[in-house]
């Protein structure tokens, strides 16, 4: 037809031919919010709702968190220059792990935007370990999180310093085992198509990218986890808060399987009065760093080699400094 003009080569690039992954997910959300009573009530099986609930709540809980990294990461590899992060980290990559974890306190957001951000990093060109040891440190040492758990913890204003310092602690030790033992190999950025855009189009594209990736194993993450939360019995919680050992583990495996948003999790904690403060610290030092959405979406961003090896060790390194220091404040 006369009188148009056919896309540019960038805009096909950026907009595409046809509905993509990005505009079904972005579709199915808001038909399951927006519907989410007439769903539930179709559903006749009390597990179908409740798995339904809990789909929803993590997602609708993660995507705004989500979408925030996205942005902030699209922004971080496109606007921001490599020499920055020059000037901004120690050259010594020893030195840039703690630098990196408390910078984490500046991130207003849950582990869900964590991960995007942490990947644009390292295609920025921060070392790894850095880059990793910002991303277990930030969903829980930011101020909404800690002033979350306050309020959570009234009575027991030595459970905010314990997670901030037990989530900080965590952090740098990762960092400095991946400087350690960590292979370059282990982590397999995805592909990203927006060298030599425009910076508009790139942003865009990048902002497309990431959400086509994360958003996808966020939404499986959230299935696992909604799973978990219907096939688990809750007396086996009772049982299991008798032992002390036992108790410890029994909650950071829940914390695992629950998935729940770092900017919740304290008020899920506090409802667990059954169990010691130490066992609830636990919950809140694994959660932000080990569950099956961050699982997902660290396979998605870095690659399976990576999570199968960095979540496990995560989740150990996790447990036992949180031991350590409620031995020592709780």
């Amino acid at each position: 037809m006369s009188g148009v003009t056919a896309p540019t080569e960038p805009q096909r690039r950026l907009f595409g031919d046809r509905v993509g992954s990005v505009e079904i997910l972005a579709a199915l959300l808001i038909v399951l919010v927006v519907f989410r009573n007439p769903v539930s009530s179709a559903i006749s099986s009390p597990r179908l709702q409740t798995w339904t609930t809990v789909f929803v709540s993590v997602m609708v809980q993660a995507v705004p968190f989500l979408v925030f990294g996205v942005v902030l990461s699209a922004v971080i590899a496109v606007f921001v220059p490599r020499s920055f992060w020059a000037r901004a980290l120690p050259r010594h990559p020893a030195l840039a792990v703690p630098v990196a974890s408390v910078a984490g306190v500046v991130l207003p957001g849950c582990e869900c935007g964590s991960v995007p951000i942490a990947g644009s990093l390292i295609r920025r060109g921060v070392t790894p370990a850095a880059a990793l040891a910002f991303l277990l440190a930030a969903p829980a040492i930011n101020p909404i999180v800690l002033t979350a758990t306050a309020v959570a913890f009234p009575n027991n204003p030595e459970m905010v310093v314990g997670r901030g310092v037990a989530s900080l602690i965590v952090a740098m030790i990762m960092g400095w085992l991946w400087l350690r033992l960590g292979k370059a190999e282990w982590i397999k950025l995805p592909h990203r198509d927006d060298e030599g855009l425009p910076k508009m189009v790139a942003f865009w594209t990048a902002v497309r990218h990431d959400v086509i990736h994360a958003g996808g194993f966020l939404a499986l993450g959230a299935m696992a986890a909604a799973t978990i939360n219907v096939l688990v019995p809750e007396r086996w919680l009772l049982t299991l808060a008798g032992n002390p050992v036992v108790s410890v583990l029994a909650l950071a495996m829940l914390a695992v399987l629950l998935s729940i948003c770092s900017e919740a999790d304290a008020f899920v904690a506090a409802s667990l009065s059954q169990f010691s403060l130490t066992a609830r610290l636990a919950f809140l030092v694994v959660g932000p760093m080990v569950d099956l959405k961050l699982i997902s979406m660290q396979t998605g961003v870095f690659g399976r080699r990576f999570a199968t090896r960095f979540s496990p060790a995560t989740f150990a390194v996790g447990v036992l400094v949180a031991v350590g220091v409620g031995a020592v404040l709780l």
